[in-house]
């Protein structure tokens, strides 16, 4: 550590943790999570679900392998920045494009090394995911005041709607399917099913793995009503994953997907997808102490007591014990017993709260893009 910081860390208790800055410059407050993954920093960085976040990574190495636009979730970092125990290393990959540091600082997002994360995260673990602003100042010059009344200041993620900070401005089509060696990213050119995907801030490998299932895509804001979902005649409707707390979202979401619900289309949710079909249904969500970060997390199919290990990253979770009647909980937490996942009995209706699409994560969930895809098979037979 040089003798005088570039960047620090202040949480809204008090606490102060000092640090090396790379990437932008300046101050920024968010809430702060930790992430668990091996790989996919930039994955990460680039998810939607992680808007109004800080993500404090546990494994060291970060930068190692550099960045490649082939693996943006999105256009644009989402996470308002990142928390490392080493500085980013030079890249050693042969995808690799750009530096992690020239990244970061071409899209304005904040980073901090020389952390000692562990700590960090035991904090996050016993205390609930905190409050933080965070600043880089090449000159060391920090008002540390300051900086823990905007931690203390930051108003949370309950209440706020922030769906409709990363959903798409129009609709698109979407016909990329997932990478596959040797070709990269191939088009669609034969798909089976028209399915409508509402975009609460969805990642791209979630539209290439339902392409990859036969799958044409239209995808609509967030803020798209029944009438014109159902105007484009889809043979399914996906809800993406996003950010914020489900229960703002819902408000104009859950009316959405009771029209569709009076309807008999397969629907597949996904993480705040997830959520706003419980919701839909009548059942509750709540905010988690630290929520559920990382690509390592045990959940089991309590149907078939298989146990797939899965990629989560949420701060709420449906209520298992608010589910109504015909509803039931079809995964659950290894972890903490939480619930994972729905289905309504005898309907092609489900959802899971973790993220089958991986990126970065196991591939064990992939199963249930193919699942969604029967369920529509079945439908026009």
């Amino acid at each position: 550590m040089p003798a005088k910081p570039t960047a620090c860390l202040a949480l809204a208790d008090g606490t102060i943790f000092y640090g090396r800055g790379f990437g932008a410059t300046g101050e920024t407050t968010a809430e702060l999570c930790f992430n668990t993954a091996m790989t996919g920093y930039q994955e990460i960085m680039t998810d939607p679900s992680y808007a109004g976040q800080i993500v404090t990574f546990t494994f060291p190495h970060i930068g190692n392998t550099g960045v490649t636009p082939e693996d943006d979730e999105t256009t644009d970092p989402v996470a308002a920045g990142m928390v490392v125990k080493w500085d980013p290393t030079q890249p050693s990959n042969w995808r690799a494009t750009e530096e992690l540091t020239t990244w970061l600082t071409r899209r304005g997002r904040i980073g901090i090394g020389g952390v000692d994360t562990r700590r960090l995260t035991r904090a996050i673990r016993q205390q609930g995911a905190p409050h933080v602003a965070m600043a880089h100042d090449p000159d060391g010059n920090f008002d540390l005041d300051a900086l823990v009344a905007a931690a203390r200041g930051f108003s949370g993620l309950e209440g706020l709607d922030l769906a409709k900070e990363v959903t798409c401005a129009q609709s698109y089509q979407w016909d990329e399917m997932r990478w596959a060696w040797p070709d990269g990213f191939k088009q669609q050119t034969a798909a089976r099913h028209k399915v409508v995907a509402i975009d609460y801030g969805a990642k791209r490998n979630i539209l290439r793995c339902l392409a990859s299932a036969g799958c044409d895509v239209t995808v609509l804001p967030a803020n798209a009503t029944a009438e014109e979902v159902l105007a484009l005649n889809p043979n399914g409707v996906f809800l993406s994953n996003g950010p914020g707390d489900p229960a703002a979202t819902g408000v104009y979401a859950v009316p959405m997907i009771q029209g569709i619900l009076a309807t008999d289309l397969p629907v597949f949710g996904i993480c705040l997808g997830h959520q706003m079909l419980a919701l839909a249904l009548g059942a509750q969500t709540i905010k988690m102490n630290h929520g559920h970060h990382g690509a390592n997390h045990p959940v089991k199919d309590i149907e078939t007591g298989k146990v797939e290990i899965t990629s989560m990253n949420h701060g709420f979770t449906v209520d298992s014990q608010s589910l109504p009647a015909g509803v039931v909980q079809s995964h659950v937490s290894l972890f903490d017993g939480s619930n994972c996942g729905i289905r309504v009995e005898d309907r092609p209706v489900f959802s899971v709260q973790y993220h089958p699409e991986a990126s970065p994560g196991p591939q064990d969930s992939y199963y249930l893009f193919e699942r969604f895809a029967a369920a529509m098979d079945a439908r026009a037979a």
